[in-house]
């Protein structure tokens, strides 16, 4: 599975970006996805994720009621609309993708995803 993020940039405080992640895989609709950032110096962490049958959504605290995942599955693609963006907000986002099956719980560890798309940087200016 080849995964391409995209829709990073510059963007003032308040502002808002819709991050993109689209999948090569034609089964796409059977993998769970996860919204990854990592900002200089930290490790990288779980933002939001979707599993594949869209049943269950899983937010970071720090974004929750600010940023919202959502997937077209006809379009092999996944959404992060971020609003409200803050300075800390600035980071490397990744997308990343399992294949579960129907009773899996929503993955929130790096180690958990088998793909990942190759980051696309959100900089957020006070």
């Amino acid at each position: 599975v080849q995964l391409q993020a995209c829709g990073g940039g510059l963007v003032q405080a308040a502002g808002s970006l819709r991050l993109s992640c689209a999948a090569s895989e034609r089964t796409f609709s059977l993998y769970t996805v996860g919204w990854f950032r990592q900002a200089p110096g930290k490790e990288r962490e779980i933002v939001a994720a979707i599993r594949w049958n869209t049943d269950s959504l899983y937010y970071e605290d720090s974004v929750k009621g600010r940023f919202t995942i959502s997937r077209d599955n006809a379009k092999n693609t996944v959404y992060l609309q971020m609003n409200s963006l803050k300075p800390e907000d600035t980071a490397v986002y990744y997308c990343a993708a399992v294949r579960q099956g129907p009773w899996s719980s929503i993955p929130i560890v790096p180690g958990q995803y088998d793909y990942w798309g190759q980051g696309t940087l959100v900089t957020v200016s006070s």
